[in-house]
């Protein structure tokens, strides 16, 4: 059976592991790259994030690992659960059972993130883009700098067009994107 992947921050809970009973000896930094070695083998992660236990715990840290597949998800679950993975004591991996109130609303991935899954998912040049329009939106070309002192942003509009050659398919995608402008200092006095 086949998995649907938005283009859109990972959210739901079955796409979220948690970590826990990570030693205390190594930092932060090292945690985080011990534990992206190990869980990007079942699939492309969104992120690695640790933080220390709660100070009426024992000295250690805990993690949040989310996916961008439900199914690399679980499938690292059942793999590493129980394993010393890179420490010498077992750690507890678990899918978050948290519920989001607002499971609505979501945030779609920024251009790298979306070239980042589109190359896992459909494999380096499987897969293009091409921009129909772009066009400038915000009228500073028709001298709206020489008026009064106000906070200006350059604003554009952006069609794209993806391709996804082997699948024979083409999706349509449009985008505003808005930029303030910062002005010289002696400008910004007058």
């Amino acid at each position: 059976m086949a998995e649907f992947i938005s283009f859109a921050v990972p959210t739901q809970s079955d796409k979220v592991l948690l970590v826990w009973e990570l030693s205390a000896g190594p930092p932060a930094e090292a945690l985080i790259r011990s534990l992206s070695a190990v869980f990007s083998q079942f699939g492309l992660l969104y992120s690695v994030r640790v933080f220390p236990n709660a100070a009426v715990a024992r000295p250690g840290f805990y993690a949040i690992i989310k996916f961008y597949s439900s199914r690399d998800a679980q499938k690292a679950q059942k793999a590493c659960d129980g394993k010393p993975l890179f420490q010498t004591s077992p750690v507890k991996v678990r899918l978050s059972t948290r519920q989001k109130a607002l499971r609505h609303q979501t945030f779609a991935l920024n251009s790298s993130r979306c070239q980042e899954l589109a190359n896992y998912y459909f494999g380096f040049n499987g897969w293009s883009k091409r921009i129909i329009r772009l066009q400038e939106l915000s009228g500073l070309e028709d001298g709206a700098l020489t008026g009064p002192v106000r906070k200006r942003s350059l604003k554009f509009f952006c069609a794209v067009e993806v391709v996804l050659p082997p699948y024979g398919c083409k999706s349509p995608g449009v985008g505003i994107a808005e930029e303030p402008l910062h002005q010289p200092e002696e400008e910004a006095r007058r």
